[in-house]
């Protein structure tokens, strides 16, 4: 299987995923932690890529949303975006609606007071 078979399987098979250095549970760079944050303090239930895992997978998500950069964050199959792009959907409660318009299970409450704790 090809990285982007991989790639395109992953992201297709699991509601939430988040291709970033490190894992959920200890993430090793800032904006691959500051993404996996929002999503733990909301209770996303979302599958975690450890790009560093693996050479393939890294350049292949690249290439696969052709975008440069790591995190990435898909819902139900399409991409959303990076770190500045996930911070930017949060504090404007857009990311709150994408959720809520794919099924997506969250913490309502925990989405605005990240909200609230940014004014």
């Amino acid at each position: 299987m090809t990285a982007t078979d991989q790639i395109k399987q992953t992201v297709t098979s699991h509601d939430v995923v988040l291709f970033m250095k490190g894992t959920k549970a200890m993430p090793q760079c800032g904006f691959s932690s500051r993404v996996a944050g929002v999503l733990n303090f909301m209770g996303v239930d979302y599958t975690d890529v450890n790009v560093l895992a693996d050479e393939d997978i890294r350049q292949g998500i690249k290439d696969y949303s052709d975008w440069p950069t790591i995190p990435q964050l898909y819902v139900k199959g399409e991409f959303v975006g990076g770190c500045d792009i996930i911070t930017e959907m949060t504090l404007s409660g857009e990311l709150d609606t994408l959720f809520a318009d794919k099924g997506v299970t969250f913490d309502k409450d925990a989405a605005e007071k990240i909200r609230q704790a940014n004014a």
